[in-house]
């Protein structure tokens, strides 16, 4: 199991990011006290910890992908919040898309995850 992922965000960008998560079914959660400059945000056991940054590291291709459910309801969510999203070839027969989270973190929207490998 992925525990977090951390990705960095300028300090301007956070509370649009936690917007975005949010409509991904995320909640914000504490952080514990030695770590209260970050951002945290959880659902289902795996979090995203938004790391403050004057300049973040936005990679060019590298991304986080996320399960989401209903699709295509949080799709039209996330456009109707202004969120820029680009449907994707379909890959193990579900429906995907990539999202521009503020700052410009790419974030891969799965309906459902690919069969378990054995």
């Amino acid at each position: 199991m992925l525990h977090h992922v951390g990705i960095e965000v300028a300090p301007a960008d956070i509370e649009a990011a936690v917007a975005f998560f949010e409509l991904l079914g995320f909640e914000r959660v504490e952080p514990p006290a030695t770590l209260q400059k970050y951002t945290w945000l959880e659902r289902d056991g795996t979090q995203v910890h938004l790391m403050p940054e004057e300049e973040p590291t936005i990679p060019s291709s590298g991304h986080l992908a996320v399960v989401v459910p209903a699709f295509e309801a949080t799709v039209e969510r996330l456009r109707g919040r202004g969120f820029e999203v680009e449907l994707k070839r379909e890959h193990w027969g579900a429906p995907r898309a990539l999202a521009l989270a503020p700052g410009g973190q790419r974030v891969e929207l799965m309906a459902a995850p690919p069969a378990a490998q054995t």
